[in-house]
């Protein structure tokens, strides 16, 4: 696999910067081990009761779209923000963060056997959507799209929100990450800042310099950033995704690794306002 030597940097110019990653890479993972189970039950609120299709066949599905407090919120977005998302060409660059539940059988109406699943999005961004039909049909929208990567789905999109019914069946509990991975730490708080979206400044670093790399380290600079709350980050196997709200900055990379995304940490540096991400490689 071709690399990028744009990107990264096969030498630590100083040794005190080596010492300084190998202390970041043994605090990180120590951390990983003595952390508390990232994991709780909720029983959410019922929200909507969404109406549609499976395709080919036809066949009735139920979407209850729940509500929780447990639930991360997503990014600060407008209403003149959204129409801006929606008209692009990947809309798919803002996310809502969702759990999706497994599906289970129940009695429509008719007294028919039909499939529901239960899908949690955040309480507070709930309500927003119940005052804004275009929030609402944005997040049905995002709900489907979400059951159908995770369940190898294809749903209809003329859908039916249900008047008279908020839940179909019975709310059920679920078990959602009570932190997003990966963990970022936050270190101290600053004031606010606004300003418009634009490309952060980062480097790309492997560990140890030479020989086979065990780690790959991000280190973006975020001037202007106040805390790790105003950060949504995303680690996929080759790429990495940042959004600072809001607006401030937006990254999308992709890396000639493949990482290991459920053991990659960050960790957000206020005095410096650097966010660094340490990303386990997997051994090829």
């Amino acid at each position: 696999m071709a690399t990028d030597s744009s990107l990264l940097n096969s030498e630590l110019e100083l040794q005190q910067q080596e010492e300084l990653y190998q202390q970041l890479l043994l605090q990180t993972m120590g951390n990983m081990q003595t952390e508390n189970p990232e994991s709780k039950v909720i029983r959410p609120l019922p929200g909507i009761c969404v109406k549609t299709l499976s395709l080919p066949g036809k066949e009735k599905i139920f979407v209850n779209i729940c509500q929780s407090h447990s639930v991360p919120l997503p990014p600060e977005l407008s209403r003149e923000e959204l129409v801006e998302l929606l008209q692009s060409e990947d809309p798919s660059g803002y996310r809502v963060p969702m759990s999706l539940g497994e599906p289970h059988t129940e009695i429509d109406n008719s007294s028919r056997g039909c499939t529901a699943y239960d899908v949690v999005i955040n309480q507070e961004f709930f309500q927003k959507c119940q005052k804004d039909p275009l929030f609402q049909q944005f997040v049905i929208l995002v709900s489907l799209e979400g059951l159908e990567n995770k369940y190898n789905l294809e749903l209809s999109r003329d859908w039916k929100v249900l008047k008279n019914r908020t839940f179909l069946g019975s709310v059920s509990e679920q078990n959602i990450r009570t932190k997003s991975r990966p963990v970022i730490q936050e270190l101290q708080l600053q004031e606010s800042f606004t300003a418009t979206a634009r490309r952060p400044e980062f480097t790309l670093l492997v560990e140890p310099p030479a020989g086979d790399p065990e780690y790959l380290i991000a280190e973006i600079k975020l001037p202007g950033v106040p805390s790790s709350r105003s950060l949504v980050l995303d680690v996929g196997e080759d790429q990495l995704v940042l959004t600072a709200r809001p607006s401030l900055f937006h990254l999308d990379i992709f890396h000639p690794f493949f990482v290991d995304q459920e053991k990659s940490v960050a960790q957000y540096n206020n005095s410096t306002q650097i966010l660094t991400v340490t990303m386990p490689v997997r051994s090829s």
